[in-house]
Parts: C-alpha cells; sequence; structure tokens
C-alpha cells in the first residue's frame, strides 16, 4: 500500500473518529464538523507523523526520477544523447 493512501486513510480515520467522540455532546452540526477538523489536524500531525515523512520520501523519490528522465529526454532531443557511431576506416573494395 503506498504512503499517500496510509496517511490520507490515516487522517479520515482521525477525523471519523474525532467526530464520532463529538457526536456525544450536544451542540451545532456545524460546529462539531468544524471542531472534528481542527482536532483531527492536530492529531495527525504528532500520530501519523512517521507515514507523513513516508509519503514526503516517496514523493520526493518520484519528482527525482522525473527530473532525471525529463533531463534525459532534453539531451535526446538536443542530439546529445546519440550513441557514438564507430568510425571504421574506408576499404578499397576494388583491390
Amino acid at each position: 500500500m503506498s504512503a499517500a493512501l496510509k496517511y490520507t486513510l490515516g487522517r479520515i480515520g482521525l477525523f471519523v473518529a474525532v467526530l464520532a467522540g463529538l457526536w456525544l455532546i450536544d451542540m451545532n452540526v456545524f460546529l462539531k464538523l468544524m471542531l472534528a477538523l481542527v482536532f483531527s489536524a492536530a492529531l495527525s500531525f504528532f500520530l501519523l507523523r512517521g507515514w507523513r515523512d513516508e509519503m514526503a520520501g516517496e514523493i520526493a523519490e518520484a519528482a527525482e526520477r522525473r527530473k532525471a528522465e525529463k533531463e534525459r529526454l532534453r539531451s535526446a532531443l538536443a542530439g546529445e544523447d546519440e550513441p557514438p557511431t564507430p568510425t571504421t576506416p574506408p576499404t578499397d573494395s576494388s583491390r
């Protein structure tokens, strides 16, 4: 499972858990939703740090791969990446 999916599901799970806890309190539904959003964001900052760091690492690796591929394609289009052609001395077939 990718780190981004784990982190996203973790954030959603925290939101639902906090909202379920707030559902027992008698207050406006909009206020419950806003408080659940704020509290789950704060909790995810501490509880999901490992998954967030793992996701950031995967994103950084993907960006490096894209950058390297982009540079490779640019050099190929510029003609700098052509394989060297072997230079063989001309042969005289009339001999």
